[in-house]
């Protein structure tokens, strides 16, 4: 019930801020994106992130898309410029999803927040959570690459995958 309550008043909070009903898509937090993600950030704080990000899910009935990796990450930059080049994929991603970066580098690795998930092969790694933040599956985008970039019917494939299906009106 706590958990409930707390999620309404933060949603009527959001409502207040952005002079939007809380069943209205509220503009992103800074580390959250629609289509192209914001920079990693080690100064942000992921668990706040995240609860804006259940909010705004929760909200937007989309699922989240955890994006681990950092600045430092030359395949972190390929998978932003990859989701930019194909603004298709982008906007299916942004009508499904809501992406959120997390850090991790040596200025701010996040462990706190990353030992809740599972272990991490390399980066950037991608977790797929459900509307209220639950862990539905953890992806190594190394099975997604072709060459020195992504391939995109795998991609399309992972994202139409953990989409979350819309129940028929």
């Amino acid at each position: 019930m706590k958990r409930r309550s707390f999620a309404l008043v933060l949603a009527l909070a959001l409502w207040n801020c952005t002079g939007r009903a809380p069943h209205e898509t509220p503009e992103p937090v800074p580390n959250i994106a629609r289509t192209t993600p914001a920079k990693f950030d080690p100064t942000a704080n992921a668990s706040a992130d995240l609860a804006a990000a259940v909010v705004l899910a929760r909200a937007s009935h989309r699922r989240i898309i955890l994006d681990v990796g950092g600045e430092w990450c030359s395949w972190c930059h390929i998978l932003d410029q990859f989701i930019e080049a194909h603004a298709d994929l982008g906007k299916d991603i942004a009508r499904d999803f809501v992406w959120l970066k997390i850090n991790f580098s040596p200025e701010n690795e996040n462990q706190a927040f990353l030992s809740k998930y599972p272990r991490i092969p390399g980066y950037p790694h991608l977790y797929v959570l459900s509307e209220d933040g639950d862990l539905l599956h953890s992806q190594d985008t190394a099975k997604l690459e072709l060459d020195r970039s992504y391939d995109l019917e795998k991609m399309r494939t992972f994202f139409g995958t953990w989409a979350k299906k819309q129940e028929a009106q």
